[in-house]
């Protein structure tokens, strides 16, 4: 079960980095979408900085979690607009 969970952690660090990589900000900075996008991709980075950190000290549950909900950010911000990003792949679920 342990190597199960690393891969998973591994897999999910991989997506979250990826998907942070791949995703565009489609609105002008200096606007409430633009803020909106820029809150969006700091608290992916953020919970990516997190997932790191429980990774290094062997906490993979922690680190799971941290980057899955670091994806659940850049996911929803793709739904709603905040983002351009592809539309075929394993990154986004638009």
């Amino acid at each position: 079960m342990a190597a199960d969970l690393a891969e998973k952690t591994n897999r999910y660090e991989r997506l979250l980095a990826e998907a942070l990589d791949a995703a565009e900000d489609v609105n002008p900075p200096n606007t409430p979408l633009g803020e909106s996008a820029a809150e969006y991709r700091e608290m992916a980075q953020s919970y990516l900085d997190d997932g790191r950190h429980f990774k290094a000290n062997d906490d993979l549950v922690n680190a799971l979690a941290s980057f899955s909900y670091g994806h659940g950010w850049m996911d929803a911000g793709a739904r709603i607009g905040l983002f351009k990003v592809p539309d075929e792949g394993h990154l986004f679920t638009v």
